[in-house]
C-alpha cells in the first residue's frame, strides 16, 4: 500500500519568506524520482528549481502558476511505494487520530550526509531535509482545488472579533500588512488562502480588486460595532477614507493596471525600502578618464583574456574601500551599531529582459582586474539567461552601478539596502577639457556616490570619490595598493 507524503515549500536560504510559481515541470500522474525538479519559482529575482525529496506518483499539486506562496506551505503530494496511478491509497479527509506513541522524525539538518530511505531525500535544499517516510507519520490531505481562495467578507456580525481573530492576524510578511494598510484593506475581514488561514498577498491583491477596503467595510452597519469594541484587534491602522478613493488619474478610462510581481515587486519592495530607512546624501565629480581607457587598450593589446571597464571600476571600488572602510558597511538598527565588513562583495546593476538585477561578485578585494572581468561576465550571462541563483543576488556590501550604458551622463543612485553605499558611473564621452594647463578634448566621465549618512560624514564620502577620480585620471595609482 502506497503512502501519501506532502512535500511544501522548503527555506531556498538567505531569509526568503515566499515564492512564485513559474512553471510546473511535472502534472498529477506523473511518476517522479527522489530529488527531480518539479516546479520553477521565482525568488528574490533568480528562478530556481526546487527538486522532490521524494519518489514515487504526484497525486496533487497545490497552486497555479504566477501563484505566490509562502514558504512552508504545500506544493503536492506523493504517493511513495506506488508505481502507478492505480496503487495510489485513496485520500483521507481530515486529520488521523492522535497517536502518542508515533512521535514526528526531527528534520535533518542542512548538509545532512545520513542514511535515507530509498523513497526520500536525505538532503535536498538550504534547511530542508528529509528522513525516512517510515519513521513517522504523516497527516494525509485531500487532493484539493489549485485555484486561490477568495477572499471573503462575513455577511453577518459574529459572536467577537472577526473570523475569530483576537490578535494579529495572521499574515505572511510585514509587506502584505502595508500593502493592506496603504490600499485601506482590513486583514481581519480576509480569510487566508495560505496555510492554516495565512493571509498572502495574492489575497490583498485580490480585496483591492474586488473593492474590499475599509470604508466599504464600516458602511456596513451590522460590522461597526466590532470596529468600535475592538479598536486594538488589528496592528495595523485603518487608512483614511480618502486614501481609499481613487484619484482623477486612476480614475480615467483605460487606465491599465500592472501588478507590482516577480522581478518588478521585488525590486519595488527594496527601493521603498531604502528610500524610507536609509538618509542618503549624494556627491558626484567629473573625472579625466583619458588614461584610463588608453590603459584598458594597451592591456588588452598585450594579448590574454580581455579585461573590462567594468572589471577596472570595480579594482578601483576596492582600493578605494580599503581607504575608506566605513563605506563597506551596514546599519544594525535594532543594536544601534555600524557594521564594518571585512570583504567586499561587490554588487552590479545588469539590465536583462526580466528587469533589473544586482549579481554579487564574492571577495571582489582579492581578485585582479582578469578575475574580476571573467566573474562580471559569466553572472551577466547567467542573469540575462535567468539561471542567477539566489545565492548570486544576495550578500552584497558596496554596489557598483554602470548607468553609462544607456547613454546618461548622471544620475543620484538608490542603495541597494542594506548596503551603505553606491558608486554610479555615467557615460564616458568627448568633452572640452583643460589638460596640462591647455584646452583639449579628453575623454570625461560624471562619477556620483550616494552614501548612507548614519555610516560616515561627507567628508569619507568625499576622500572616497576623490580617491575613485584620481584613479580614474592616473591609474597608475592603482600600483600602491598592489
Amino acid at each position: 500500500m502506497a503512502q501519501v507524503l506532502e512535500f511544501k515549500l522548503p527555506d531556498l536560504g538567505e531569509g526568503l519568506t515566499e515564492a512564485e510559481i513559474v512553471r510546473w515541470l511535472v502534472s498529477v500522474g506523473d511518476v517522479v524520482a527522489i530529488d527531480q525538479p518539479v516546479v520553477e519559482v521565482e525568488t528574490a529575482k533568480a528562478m530556481v528549481e526546487v527538486p522532490c525529496p521524494y519518489g514515487g506518483v504526484v497525486t496533487a499539486r497545490y497552486g497555479e502558476e504566477g501563484t505566490e506562496l509562502p514558504v512552508g506551505a504545500p506544493l503536492l503530494t506523493v504517493a511513495v511505494g506506488a508505481s502507478e496511478p492505480g496503487d495510489m491509497p485513496a485520500p483521507v479527509v481530515g486529520p488521523p487520530a492522535a497517536d502518542p506513541a508515533v512521535q514526528p522524525a526531527a528534520p535533518k539538518a542542512a548538509g545532512s550526509t545520513g542514511p535515507s530511505s530509498g523513497d526520500a531525500s536525505g538532503n535536498v535544499l538550504v534547511g530542508y531535509g528529509t528522513g525516512a517516510p517510515v519513521a513517522r507519520r504523516r497527516r494525509v490531505r485531500p487532493v484539493r482545488s489549485t485555484a486561490p481562495a477568495a477572499p471573503r467578507i462575513p455577511s453577518a456580525p459574529a459572536a467577537g472579533p472577526l473570523n475569530g481573530v483576537s490578535g494579529p492576524v495572521p499574515v505572511v510578511s510585514p509587506l502584505v500588512r502595508r500593502l493592506a494598510r496603504e490600499h485601506g484593506v482590513d486583514l481581519r475581514a480576509l480569510t487566508g488562502s495560505g496555510r492554516d488561514g495565512l493571509i498572502l498577498r495574492s489575497d490583498v491583491e485580490q480585496a483591492i480588486r474586488h473593492g474590499v477596503t475599509q470604508p466599504q467595510l464600516q458602511a456596513q452597519p451590522q460590522l461597526q460595532p466590532h470596529f468600535r469594541a475592538q479598536p486594538q484587534a488589528s496592528p495595523v491602522t485603518a487608512a483614511p477614507v480618502a486614501a481609499s478613493r481613487p484619484s482623477s488619474v486612476t480614475a480615467q478610462d483605460g487606465a491599465v493596471r500592472v501588478p507590482l510581481r516577480g522581478v518588478r515587486g521585488v525590486v519595488a519592495d527594496k527601493l521603498s525600502r531604502s528610500r524610507h530607512e536609509i538618509p542618503d546624501a549624494t556627491c558626484w565629480v567629473d573625472a579625466d578618464a583619458t588614461e584610463l581607457m588608453a590603459a584598458r587598450t594597451a592591456m588588452n593589446a598585450a594579448g590574454g583574456p580581455k579585461i573590462s571597464l567594468l572589471a577596472l571600476l570595480g579594482r578601483i571600488c576596492t582600493a578605494a574601500l580599503a581607504r575608506h572602510p566605513e563605506l563597506n558597511s551596514t546599519v544594525d538598527m535594532a543594536a544601534r551599531e555600524i557594521v564594518r565588513l571585512p570583504a567586499v562583495h561587490l554588487g552590479f546593476a545588469a539590465q536583462t529582459d526580466r528587469g533589473l538585477v544586482v549579481p554579487v561578485v564574492r571577495d571582489a578585494h582579492a581578485r585582479s582586474a582578469e578575475s574580476l572581468s571573467a566573474e562580471f561576465a559569466r553572472l551577466t550571462e547567467a542573469g540575462r539567461a535567468g539561471t542567477l541563483t539566489p545565492a548570486d543576488l544576495t550578500g552584497g556590501t558596496f554596489t557598483l552601478n554602470n548607468y553609462g550604458v544607456f547613454g546618461v551622463d548622471g544620475s543620484t543612485p538608490i542603495i541597494n539596502h542594506p548596503e551603505a553605499a553606491m558608486l554610479g558611473v555615467g557615460r564616458i564621452v568627448p568633452k572640452p577639457w583643460v589638460h596640462q594647463g591647455e584646452l583639449a578634448v579628453r575623454q570625461v566621465v560624471q562619477l556620483s556616490l550616494t552614501f548612507d549618512h548614519r555610516v560616515c560624514d561627507g567628508g569619507t564620502a568625499g576622500g572616497f570619490l576623490r580617491y575613485v577620480a584620481d584613479c580614474v585620471e592616473q591609474p597608475a595609482m592603482l600600483l600602491r595598493t598592489l
